[in-house]
C-alpha cells in the first residue's frame, strides 16, 4: 500500500486497535486497511495512531483541523516532567486509600483505578493557564469528586474530612446535601499562574449539571468582554454510563457551536470505568465507545489508556490546544477502571466476580508508574510516609472543627442580592414615566430606511405605537416588550431564550425583524440608547432540559440580569423536570445557591387537548416551600409588566414561573391602559369595588375573564370575581383584607379550568379555609383525570360551559344566611 494511503488508513481507523484498556475489555478490532500494509512504515503508524492513544478526527470536515490532529498526533515534541507526575498520583490515590481505612463503609465514590484523571486535570489547566485563562468552570458527577477537590480545586483537606465528621448537623436540618454533591471554589496553581476554580453542586442526575455549566461559563464570559473564550475554560467529566445514556448530555453537546449558547469549547472528559454501577458497557450502549454520542459534532475524540499517565498529559495537552486554537469542543475518553464496587458499601464481586479477580491483584499506579521510571523503592515509601502523614494532620483538624465548613465563596456580584424569606420590604417602585414608554414604543415601532416589514409585522408595529402614545390599549406582547426596553434603558441586560421565542409561538412579539425582501434581521431592543444594556433573545434548539439548565446556569453568575426561558406550550417545561426538580427548586436549600430565573410557561384551556392546555402549575405548587420560588399567573398586560419589573429590580432572587396566556395575548380584556404601566405595581390580589356580593369566586388566569364576562351576560351583581395572581408565596393577608371588603359575602368559590387533581386546588384550598373568616368554602373544577384537558374540542366546550353554570349557581338556602 502507498505510503499516504498508509498513512490515511492509521488516521482513519487506528483507534479500534489502541491499546486503551488495561484489563483487555475492549479488544482490538481488524480492519481491512489497517491489515493491508505491513512492514517498517505500518509499524511506525501504527505505534503512532495504535498505541496508548485512540484518536478519532477524519470525520471532521475541515481539513485544517484534521491537520492540525494530525501533526500533533505525529510529532514525538512531547515531554514531561515525571516526578510532579508520581507525586500528583501518589496524592491522589494515598487520599482515597486514607479515607478508605478511616471511614469504612462510608461512600465516597473512590477515584482509585482513573487516578490519572488528576494528571490530565493538571495538563489541562496548565495549558489553560498559558493561554490566558483566569477561570475554569468545572461540572462533574460523583464519581472521584472528593479527590477533585481536594487535589485540583484546593480545598483544604480539614474541610472535606469535616463533612465527614458530619459536624453541626442542626444547621442542616431539612436541608443542605451529601458531601460529594457540593460545589466548592478554590485555586488552582498552574506552572504559569494561577487558576480560580469553580466546582459546581451537582445533584444526581449525572449529567444534569453539563448545561448548568455552560451557562455559568457564558455568563462569565460575558462579564469579561471579548476575552471572555480565553480567560474562561469550561470544563466537563462525565461517566461512561451517563454520557452514553442520558439525554440531556446530548442535548448539551448539541448546544456547542450554537450562537446563542457557546461558550468557545468546553472540553468533555468521560471518566471511563467501562461499567455503569454493575451494568456492563454492552448493556448501556449499542456501539464500541461510550463517547460515540459525540459523533454527531465535527470535534475530536481522543481516546486514552488511563494507565499511562505521561501518554494521558500529552492528550490534556493536544486537547486544550485544539479547544485555544479552534474554539471547539472537545471529548478526552480517559479508560481505566474501579477498584471498588459503585461506592465503599457496594460488593461488585457478586455481578463482576471475574472482573474483580483481575482488579484485586493490580497494584495502585502511583506505585507502579514510580517503579517504572526508576524511583527506587526507598524514596516510594518516604513520599507514602510523608503524604500520610499528612493526610493524618488534616484529619485531626477537621476533627476540631465545630461548624459546617463553607467549601466555596460566592462572586462579589451577589453582595447586593439575597434569599430566604420574603419580607414586604423588598418591594420596589416598577412604575415607569409615560415620556419614557412613548419613546421605547417609538424605538419599537422603527426601522431603519429600506427596511421591508412583512404587511402583517408592520401593522402590528403600527399598532404598538398608538399603544405608547395611549391611542390604543397595551396588549400583552407590547407590555413585554415596554418591560424589556425600561430594563434596558436602566443598565440591567435582558436574555430571553425558547423554541420559537424570537417571534413567539403564538405571533406576539416579533423581538427580531426579518426584511421581507433580502432576509437580514434587525431588533427594534438592540436601539434604545447608546448607553443601554445588552438584550439577547434565542430560538433555542427542540430541547427543554439542556436550555433550561443552561438559563439557569447563567442567571447564576448574572444576578442583575433579567433571564428567561419561554416553553413553547406551558406543558413541555415536562421535559426539562429535572432541572426544575434538582436545581431550580431546590438549590437554594440544598447548597444555598439563588437564582432569578424566569419561566414563561404558556397556560389555559382551549380546546387543544392534553399537551397544548396546561403548565401542570400543581407540580410547582407541590414543591414550593420556604419561599423558595414565585409563582404566578398574571391576568392582564400590565400585571405581567410590572412582574417582570419587580423580578429585575428588587433585590430578592427568586426563580419566577409565569403562567402566560395563548388565546388572550390580543385580547382587549387582557390589555391595559397606558397609565396602568406609569403608576403602581404587580398586585398579588385583583379585587373589585363594592361590597354586596354574596359569592365570592376566585381563580386564576383565563377563567376570571370569562367569569367576569358571564357575570356581564347574566347581570349577576351577587357575584364579586378575585382574581389570584400570585399563587406562591401565598398572599394570605392581602386575601384576608380582600374578603373582608365583601362582608355579606356567604361563601367562596374556588374556579379552575384544571381536572380536581391538577390545577391550584388542593395547594390553595388550606389557605382559603384559613382566611376565609368562617365562610364555607367550595370548588368548582373539571373531575378527577389522568390527562390535563379533553381532545375533542367540543367536549371541551361543554365542559367549559359547565364550569360557569356551576360557578354561577343559586346559592343553597340551607347555606349559612348572610349577616346582618
Amino acid at each position: 500500500m502507498p505510503e499516504d494511503r498508509l498513512a490515511e488508513a492509521f488516521r482513519r481507523w487506528g483507534y479500534l486497535q489502541a491499546d486503551l484498556d488495561p484489563l483487555g475489555r475492549l479488544p482490538r478490532l481488524s480492519h481491512p486497511e489497517l491489515e493491508a500494509g505491513a512492514g517498517s512504515d505500518a509499524d511506525r503508524w501504527r505505534s503512532i495512531y495504535c498505541g496508548a492513544i485512540g484518536v478519532e478526527f477524519l470525520h471532521i470536515p475541515h481539513p485544517d483541523r484534521c491537520r492540525w490532529v494530525a501533526q500533533r498526533m505525529e510529532s514525538d515534541d512531547f515531554t514531561v516532567d515525571r516526578r510532579p507526575i508520581l507525586e500528583r498520583l501518589a496524592h491522589a490515590e494515598l487520599f482515597e486509600r486514607f479515607l478508605h481505612s478511616r471511614f469504612i463503609g462510608t461512600k465516597r465514590y473512590s477515584l482509585e483505578g482513573a487516578a490519572s484523571l488528576i494528571v490530565l486535570l493538571d495538563s489541562l489547566l496548565n495549558a489553560a493557564a498559558e493561554n490566558g485563562a483566569e477561570l475554569a468552570l468545572l461540572a462533574m458527577s460523583h464519581r472521584g469528586r472528593l479527590n477533585v477537590m481536594r487535589h485540583v480545586v484546593g480545598v483544604p483537606g480539614e474541610s472535606i474530612f469535616a463533612e465527614f465528621e458530619d459536624v453541626n448537623p442542626q444547621s442542616v436540618l431539612g436541608g443542605g446535601d451529601v458531601r460529594y454533591h457540593q460545589g466548592a471554589t478554590g485555586e488552582y496553581r498552574a506552572t504559569s499562574g494561577t487558576i480560580l476554580m469553580h466546582l459546581i453542586s451537582n445533584p444526581s442526575h449525572l449529567e444534569a449539571v453539563d448545561p448548568v455549566m455552560m451557562g455559568r461559563a457564558r455568563a462569565r464570559q460575558q462579564r469579561y468582554g471579548d476575552a471572555g473564550v480565553a480567560k474562561v475554560f469550561p470544563l466537563a467529566l462525565h461517566g461512561d454510563a451517563a454520557f452514553a445514556g442520558q439525554g440531556i448530555a446530548a442535548e448539551t453537546l448539541n448546544l456547542a457551536s450554537l450562537a446563542g449558547f457557546t461558550v468557545g469549547g468546553t472540553v468533555h472528559v468521560i471518566v471511563n470505568n467501562l461499567i455503569g454501577f454493575t451494568t456492563p458497557p454492552e448493556s448501556l450502549h449499542s456501539s464500541r465507545y461510550a463517547s460515540d454520542v459525540a459523533r454527531r459534532l465535527p470535534i475530536p475524540i481522543f481516546h486514552v489508556n488511563g494507565q499511562e499517565p505521561e501518554v494521558v498529559a500529552r492528550v490534556g495537552r493536544m486537547a486544550m490546544g485544539y479547544r485555544t486554537m479552534f474554539q471547539s469542543d472537545v471529548v478526552v475518553d480517559l479508560i481505566g477502571y474501579r477498584r471498588y464496587g459503585h461506592s465503599e458499601v457496594d460488593d461488585p464481586t457478586t455481578t463482576q466476580p471475574l472482573l474483580y479477580r483481575k482488579i484485586e491483584v493490580l497494584p495502585m499506579l502511583w506505585e507502579q508508574y514510580g517503579e517504572r521510571i526508576g524511583v527506587m523503592k526507598e524514596d516510594r515509601d518516604q513520599l507514602q510516609g510523608r503524604i500520610q502523614d499528612a493526610l493524618q494532620e488534616e484529619l485531626e483538624r477537621g476533627r476540631a472543627i465545630k461548624t459546617k465548613p463553607i467549601l466555596r465563596r460566592l462572586p462579589d456580584y451577589w453582595s447586593r442580592f439575597r434569599g430566604g424569606a420574603y419580607e414586604r420590604s423588598l418591594e420596589v417602585e416598577t412604575g415607569v414615566r409615560a415620556e419614557r414608554l412613548g419613546e421605547i414604543a417609538s424605538a419599537l415601532g422603527t426601522v431603519p430606511d429600506g427596511f421591508q416589514l412583512h404587511p402583517k409585522v408592520k401593522k402590528g408595529l403600527e399598532q404598538r405605537l398608538a399603544m405608547g402614545q395611549g391611542k390604543r390599549p397595551v396588549d400583552w406582547g407590547m407590555a413585554e416588550a415596554l418591560a424589556f426596553g425600561s430594563l434596558l434603558s436602566e443598565g440591567i441586560p435582558v436574555r430571553l431564550s425558547g423554541q420559537d421565542t424570537r417571534r413567539g409561538t403564538f405571533n406576539q412579539r416579533h423581538a427580531v425583524l426579518i426584511d421581507a425582501g433580502d432576509g437580514s434581521e434587525y431588533v427594534p431592543l438592540h436601539h434604545l440608547a447608546a448607553d443601554q444594556a445588552r438584550f439577547e433573545i434565542f430560538d433555542s434548539p427542540l430541547s427543554e432540559a439542556s436550555v433550561l439548565g443552561f438559563e439557569y446556569g447563567y442567571s447564576r453568575d448574572y444576578p442583575e440580569a433579567l433571564v428567561c426561558w419561554e416553553a413553547q406550550f406551558g406543558d413541555f417545561a415536562n421535559g426539562a423536570q429535572t432541572i426544575i426538580d434538582q436545581f431550580l427548586v431546590s438549590g437554594e436549600d440544598k447548597w444555598g445557591l439563588l437564582s432569578g430565573v424566569v419561566l414563561l410557561l404558556p397556560h389555559g384551556y382551549e380546546g387543544q387537548g392534553s399537551e397544548h392546555s396546561s403548565a401542570r402549575v400543581e407540580r410547582f405548587l407541590n414543591q414550593a416551600g420556604e419561599d423558595n420560588i414565585q409563582v404566578c399567573q398574571p391576568t392582564t398586560a400590565a400585571q405581567y409588566f410590572h412582574l417582570l419589573r419587580r423580578q429585575a429590580l428588587r433585590p430578592w432572587r427568586k426563580p419566577l414561573i409565569v403562567l402566560t396566556p395563548k388565546g388572550l395575548l390580543r385580547a382587549p380584556a387582557t390589555a391595559s391602559r397606558l397609565e396602568d404601566f406609569v403608576d403602581g405595581g404587580f398586585l398579588p390580589i385583583v379585587g373589585e369595588s363594592g361590597g354586596q356580593a354574596a359569592r365570592l369566586l376566585l381563580g386564576t388566569g383565563k377563567i376570571v375573564h370569562e367569569l367576569m364576562a358571564a357575570r356581564e351576560d347574566r347581570k349577576d351583581d351577587s357575584v364579586a370575581v378575585i382574581r389570584l395572581e400570585q399563587l406562591y408565596p401565598f398572599p394570605a393577608e392581602d386575601l384576608s383584607r380582600e374578603i373582608a371588603r365583601h362582608p355579606l359575602a356567604r361563601e367562596i368559590v374556588w374556579v379552575q379550568e384544571e381536572p380536581g387533581n391538577m390545577g391550584a386546588l388542593r395547594f390553595v384550598r388550606p389557605w382559603l379555609e384559613s382566611v376565609s373568616g368562617g365562610l364555607p368554602v367550595r370548588a368548582v373544577n373539571r373531575s378527577e383525570s389522568a390527562t390535563p384537558a379533553t381532545g375533542s374540542a367540543k367536549a371541551h366546550a361543554i365542559e367549559q360551559k359547565t364550569l360557569l353554570a356551576l360557578a354561577f349557581a343559586p346559592l343553597d338556602p340551607s347555606g349559612p344566611a348572610a349577616p346582618d
